[in-house]
């Protein structure tokens, strides 16, 4: 963490001193705001969470609830959004009061007595070892809580504005208005209960769930089908004699089939209990099934062994159902490149499906951050308008992946164990597909900000489009060994990463030439993109990495690109300079050319380019496309 750079700090060093709107935040909903965020949700909070490092920005975030959410629905927490936790400076907290899945347990009908179920396989969580970061269980609120935080303690000082619900948008776009998105509330909470107004924003983010009022003022419509299939879930306090209450586990028996998910905490646990076909004219009346007839259920389900409930801390019933939005802004394909996109959707708002993939909740949130970043970037004045055109045509893919994964993952869970292909699967897909569900098989498709794999096979461990999977690193100020992509911290910035082919001290250095270039050269984006009284870094942060062990060269010999002068004093940076460690070498675990490369990287984590090492002009192409001009 580093935070003396504009002189002595001795409070908490995570409470940034405010700037912009932060300095004098208003307690008062302004009639104009630049972005309005409608929900407090997953995908709302990390909006807020990211926008609050764009102090210039003003953005405000109303929710219906007149407080803090309670309790959550969601509560898996996939390794992908753990390294964005990560990045919000939270993760080693939450990590320490999650409840840390390890293995999944599988359950069958046993052979010699079908009537009862008995366990049949163990499979490891992560058996490729595909992050270092672990699969959590968590309540939702936690993790809200902990971006509410951090979005108060950033230089923007965001906080939620409760008890004001959202009515309806219109949007003028006859491009003259300032603030073209005049949005109607009504306050539902606290003195001013029953008042109803009308503010107007450059900017909305719809989070405001599956019953979005966003999506509906702006035309879009959730399509799809449900699978006439019905389960209920169940947040419990209990005791009991089966043996694997507190591991994950996939039971299917001759009365159905129970996901069981263990919480946080050490006694809570959820389960989602089968409650079978539903018929075409039921009505939705299955949603009237008691906790009780939930409870009788689970026990069938668990014989011959019993669940003695204590608490039930939560419980619902619904159906399943996958259901996508076409496109996530307010903007019609003919219209694309035209108009900018006034409105955007995110979650639930614009795609459904099941809770057992674990999904809902982290995909949400990486709706939020992409969305976020890019609405920073563009009212900050450091990137064009069109950047976020990007985010519907990002997002709406990821999406119907999710949805076509869920739809087999929950067909599978509800297919009793007789009707499968063979015994093993159910355990067999969940091994084979365990990428998919960490968060870490998102790819996105070269555009403005992600470019072609021309280059890809001089860091073939970075593949373009994917996020950056983290290695360790030698930091070398300090002999201390760093993961590198966990330095990545949720700023706005990009990453440029230039993965040296020997180091500083040789002549003739190609990482020299290009060093000099981005210091000096006039097309440089650290030069031609950088406003006057901005560090170096402030739109870019620079990293080098060097082959040579940490001990073979020192910090001063090193380019002045990877060491800025920051902060008010003009403080050399040194923390942005690393070796290999030999035992584990970065360049080997991950593909990267002995002749060095460069890879840039997106605000939010996401693999941007792998370019060669001597391409300047690839570097300055690229940020070209991405960034906007001085004004």
């Amino acid at each position: 963490m580093h935070f003396h750079h504009n002189g002595y700090v001795s409070i908490d060093p995570r409470v940034e001193f405010p700037a912009g709107y932060g300095e004098n935040r208003s307690e008062e909903l302004p009639d104009e705001m630049d972005v309005l965020i409608v929900g407090s949700g997953p995908a709302g909070m990390i909006a807020a969470a990211q926008l609050s490092q764009f102090p210039d920005v003003n953005t405000r975030l109303i929710e219906r609830r007149d407080g803090r959410l309670p309790l959550g629905q969601a509560d898996g927490i996939q390794a992908r959004s753990v390294e964005t936790f990560q990045a919000f400076e939270f993760a080693e907290e939450l990590i320490r009061e999650a409840y840390h899945l390890t293995e999944m347990c599988f359950w069958k009908p046993d052979p010699q007595n079908p009537q009862n179920i008995i366990r049949t396989a163990r499979t490891p969580d992560d058996p490729n070892n595909i992050s270092e970061f672990p699969h959590l269980i968590v309540n939702q609120a936690r993790v809200l809580d902990y971006f509410r935080e951090f979005a108060e303690r950033s230089p923007g000082r965001i906080t939620p504005d409760y008890g004001i619900e959202f009515l309806s948008l219109d949007i003028d776009k006859d491009g003259t208005n300032e603030y073209p998105v005049s949005v109607h509330l009504r306050y539902v909470a606290g003195e001013r209960a029953g008042e109803e107004r009308t503010v107007c924003a450059k900017y909305v983010v719809g989070c405001d769930g599956a019953r979005s009022g966003v999506r509906k003022s702006i035309g879009r419509t959730l399509t799809g089908m449900s699978a006439n299939h019905a389960w209920g879930v169940m947040d419990v306090l209990a005791n009991t004699d089966f043996p694997d209450m507190h591991t994950k586990c996939a039971i299917s028996s001759k009365h159905g089939s129970i996901l069981h998910i263990p919480r946080e905490g050490g006694h809570l646990v959820r389960m989602y209990i089968d409650l079978g076909e539903v018929p075409e004219d039921d009505n939705h009346r299955v949603r009237e099934t008691t906790i009780e007839q939930i409870i009788d259920r689970a026990n069938a389900i668990l014989t011959p062994y019993s669940l003695d409930v204590k608490q039930v801390a939560w419980h619902s019933v619904y159906e399943v159902g996958h259901r996508l939005t076409d496109h996530f802004d307010d903007v019609n394909p003919d219209d694309r490149g035209a108009v900018c996109p006034r409105v955007f959707i995110t979650g639930d708002a614009c795609h459904t499906h099941s809770a057992k993939a674990g999904q809902g909740m982290n995909v949400s949130m990486q709706d939020g951050w992409n969305i976020a970043w890019k609405l920073g970037q563009v009212l900050s004045g450091r990137a064009p308008s069109s950047l976020l055109d990007t985010y519907s045509g990002e997002r709406q893919e990821i999406a119907k992946n999710l949805i076509d994964f869920d739809k087999e993952w929950s067909t599978l869970m509800a297919t009793p164990a007789d009707q499968l292909p063979d015994p093993a699967y159910l355990e067999n897909f969940y091994v084979k597909t365990a990428e998919f569900p960490a968060g870490f098989m998102t790819e996105y498709q070269p555009s403005m900000i992600t470019s072609t794999a021309e280059h890809q096979n001089l860091a073939t461990g970075f593949p373009i489009g994917k996020r950056f999977r983290s290695a360790e690193v030698m930091r070398r100020l300090d002999a201390y060994v760093r993961h590198l992509g966990h330095e990545h911290k949720a700023d706005g910035r990009y990453r440029l990463y230039v993965f040296a082919d020997d180091a500083p001290v040789q002549e003739k250095s190609t990482v020299d030439a290009l060093a000099e270039k981005l210091l000096h050269d006039p097309r440089s984006p650290f030069v031609q993109f950088r406003k006057e009284g901005d560090d170096i870094s402030t739109l870019i942060e620079p990293n080098v990495i060097y082959q040579s062990e940490y001990t073979t060269f020192t910090c001063p010999e090193v380019p002045e690109i990877f060491r800025p002068p920051v902060g008010e004093l003009g403080l050399d940076y040194w923390e942005k300079i690393y070796s290999v460690i030999p035992e584990n070498n970065i360049f080997d675990v991950r593909g990267i050319s002995k002749d060095g490369a460069v890879v840039i990287v997106r605000p939010d984590q996401y693999v941007a380019a792998v370019l060669p090492l001597n391409d300047f002009e690839g570097i300055c192409a690229y940020f070209e496309g991405a960034l906007a001009p001085v004004k």
